[in-house]
């Protein structure tokens, strides 16, 4: 929607007040563990298990999963003067060449080295904005399967263990290059997976790089400013041709996830020349897409996500699908009912009311 449209909510519309305690640590023992929060078509709220998302997905429904995968992206090291500096890889950008966040008490300029893992080092070649372009002496992502550790969310406060490892994945990743799991595809194990199948559930996949920028909060009142993080995604043929059978079929396209919804957005937005009744094709490329209250979806029929961040931009996103008033509800009952909340919390099934798409 035109950016003059937005100012009819500011920051303030998108604030809650969430008890630490709430914010899950680890994840539940089972991928399938977790409680789920059904937003019905009439704004009705239920209180459910994960599995019984089974009930809730019709045959002929298409599931379109973020089959990215984390990469691990942290390191850790130091300055040719000693001083310690932190390294989170945001994008590799050839294979001996990557765009890194670097925490360091003074930023390290252009033709400094950082040794890192204490196993190799790494020259700074300049920046691009708030990011550093790094050349690695080896391929970036064997040197990360090495040394690195995999990169938690801030609001978790362990450091990643082994656990962590396999469980901030989902079963399906396959395609590296994200910094953040793609959350809502943590409650898949592969059994959920083959019973969804066989109930004639199909699935398509996407690809969107999670970037560092997902957790950061909006911190201009008038959302209008804000400028929205880069992540790349793509929209391959084999996933535009699932969504145009299950139009066909009479099925639903559900997005697992805000990352799917805006790869698959992204991608009607780039050609939006295609017919109505088919407003998608194959893309690929940088997205910016900034989904608020207003925007009209016209790919994704119904949501299923975690709960998120107070602020944030994820949490407009949902509103948008959903009503901004009926998210508000939800959040507030998920509070009130305990639920568990971020990356490794619960997660939450929307079926939007039709007006909220094109």
């Amino acid at each position: 929607m035109p950016s003059s449209q937005l100012p009819a909510f500011t920051l303030a519309d998108f604030d809650y007040h969430l008890p630490d305690e709430l914010i899950a640590q680890h994840p539940a023992a089972e991928r399938r563990g977790s409680r789920l929060l059904h937003l019905d078509g009439k704004s009705q709220l239920h209180d459910l298990q994960f599995p019984d998302l089974a009930a809730l997905v019709r045959e002929h429904d298409l599931l379109v999963f973020n089959d990215t995968r984390v990469i691990k992206a942290r390191l850790l090291g130091q300055k040719a003067t000693g001083g310690k500096v932190e390294v989170l890889v945001e994008r590799i950008v050839e294979p001996t060449r990557a765009l890194a966040h670097v925490r360091a008490s003074k930023s390290p300029g252009p033709g400094m080295t950082l040794r890192l893992a204490d196993a190799f080092d790494v020259q700074v070649l300049g920046r691009q904005g708030e990011l550093f372009d790094l050349r690695f002496p080896e391929p970036v992502l064997d040197l990360l399967d090495a040394h690195g550790a995999t990169p938690l969310p801030p609001y978790i406060t362990h450091s990643a263990q082994a656990d962590d490892d396999s469980r901030y994945q989902t079963v399906y990743a396959r395609q590296p290059g994200a910094v953040a799991a793609p959350t809502a595809g943590l409650h898949f194990d592969q059994a959920m997976l083959d019973q969804l199948a066989s109930q004639g559930v199909h699935r398509a996949f996407v690809t969107l790089h999670v970037g560092a920028g997902t957790f950061q909060p909006v911190r201009v009142d008038n959302l209008a400013d804000h400028i929205m993080h880069t992540e790349w995604y793509t929209v391959p043929q084999a996933a535009v041709d699932a969504i145009a059978e299950a139009r066909a079929r009479g099925g639903r396209v559900i997005a697992v996830g805000t990352t799917s919804v805006r790869a698959l957005e992204s991608a009607a937005a780039a050609r939006s020349d295609q017919p109505a009744g088919r407003p998608l094709a194959a893309e690929q490329g940088d997205t910016r897409l900034f989904i608020t209250p207003g925007y009209s979806y016209r790919v994704v029929d119904a949501l299923l996500t975690n709960f998120h961040l107070p602020q944030s931009t994820l949490l407009m996103l949902v509103s948008a699908l959903a009503g901004v008033e009926p998210i508000r509800r939800a959040y507030a009952h998920a509070v009130a009912n305990k639920y568990r909340f971020f990356s490794y919390g619960d997660a939450m099934f929307i079926e939007p009311p039709a007006k909220n798409r094109s």
